[in-house]
């Protein structure tokens, strides 16, 4: 849950500059909220690799026999 935890404090640092942009017209605002953006866009990648690493490593430890017991 960590991994949602920072997300949600990823998109919660972005509130100023939304509400800058789309409230008061700041073009400024906009500029950072697409670097925001952008940095979302990498988190959210991230956090699909990872995703995808764990699967694989599931997928891995069901398909191993276990051993007999001697």
């Amino acid at each position: 849950m960590d991994r949602y935890k920072e997300l949600l404090d990823l998109v919660a640092t972005f509130q100023g500059d939304f509400e800058k942009f789309y409230l008061k017209q700041n073009k400024s605002a906009g500029v950072r909220l697409r670097k925001h953006m952008a940095n979302l866009k990498r988190k959210a990648q991230e956090i699909r690799n990872e995703v995808q690493d764990v699967k694989a490593k599931m997928a891995e430890s069901d398909s191993i026999p276990p051993t007999p017991a001697a």
